[in-house]
């Protein structure tokens, strides 16, 4: 660092700006709908991945996304077929 930079502070690129705003754009939006649009579509395909390895139906996975304080928790749960010896 040089001497200038310690005394007048460095300036912050347009890149890092642009994209500060940018995150706080998208985390915004993302606040507003109540209902987010990829969830069925996650559901689907965590069907198929799941049916390649186990026989399971496909309405004992369930897909939800709650917020809790800041943070937003997908959960699913997965009811698996019992295993017979």
């Amino acid at each position: 660092m040089s001497l200038l930079s310690l005394i007048f502070g460095q300036k912050q690129k347009t890149a890092s700006i642009a994209k500060e705003r940018l995150q706080l754009i998208i985390a915004r939006e993302r606040g507003s709908s109540s209902a987010p649009d990829f969830l069925p579509a996650l559901q689907q395909e965590l069907v198929a991945v799941i049916s390649k390895y186990v026989r399971v139906n496909p309405e004992d996975i369930k897909v939800q996304l709650e917020k809790q304080d800041n943070y937003e928790v997908l959960e699913v749960n997965i009811v698996l077929p019992e295993q017979r010896p």
